[in-house]
Order: structure tokens, then C-alpha cells, then sequence
């Protein structure tokens, strides 16, 4: 699972690559229309999508003149299943850290302790 996971997260370290992802949600994509918003050559965007694939983010297939890329979740859901801990890890930290802090609350004292001084009454002198 750790090279899967090691493939997954390395083809999404890169924004055009995620992108590219964003795109497939809607369903089968020529390699075509998928560079058009991109400012790349074709042959660049077919190094990204060689990368998706090897994460097994993406299918490629052959219709007729037609090759389109799919999207292929499961990876992802296999990284977010990974990541889940460390927000189980983070939640629990918050949880301490608002229990520390509600206990500090309850120990301070009721009144304010910074007392507000009255503005001197002193003359100001003029030149």
C-alpha cells in the first residue's frame, strides 16, 4: 500500500496534474480537450497524464480515433482513508487544547484584574 500511496500522493503534488483531475469529475475527456485551458504542448500534458496513471488516478483507453482518460477514485480514496488518522490526530489536540483552555478560564478570577486609570488631570502647557 505505501508505494500506491507514494504514487498517489506524488502524481497530486503537482497543480496541473490536479487539475486535470478536477476536469475528469464530469466524465471521459479527450487528451485534446483536456490541454486546451492548459498553455502546454500536448506531449507535456501526456507526461502528466502518464504520471496520473501510474498513480492510478486515471484509465486511458482507445475509441476508434478517440482516446479518452477517466478518472479512477479509488486512489484517492485510499489517501484520504490514510489521512483520516491524523485528523483523528488533530481533533483530539483541539479537544486538549479547548479542555486546557476552558480550565484556565474557570480558575482566573471573576472580576477584570486590569483596573482602568482615570486620565490625568494635570493642565496641559502650551508653548
Amino acid at each position: 500500500m505505501s508505494d500506491r500511496l507514494d504514487a498517489t500522493f506524488s502524481a497530486l503534488a503537482d497543480p496541473t496534474r490536479r487539475a486535470i483531475l478536477v476536469r475528469l469529475r464530469s466524465g471521459a475527456t479527450s487528451v485534446t480537450e483536456l490541454a486546451e485551458p492548459f498553455e502546454m504542448s500536448l506531449p507535456a500534458i501526456s507526461k502528466h497524464l502518464r504520471v496520473l496513471e501510474r498513480g492510478g488516478l486515471i484509465t486511458r483507453s482507445r475509441e476508434a480515433q478517440w482516446r479518452p482518460c477517466q478518472l479512477e477514485a479509488s486512489p484517492l480514496k485510499e489517501a484520504v482513508d490514510w489521512l483520516e488518522g491524523y485528523r483523528h490526530f488533530w481533533e483530539g489536540s483541539l479537544d486538549r487544547l479547548d479542555t486546557y483552555l476552558k480550565e484556565l478560564q474557570a480558575k482566573a478570577p471573576a472580576s477584570n484584574p486590569i483596573k482602568k486609570h482615570a486620565p490625568s488631570k494635570r493642565p496641559v502647557r502650551r508653548p
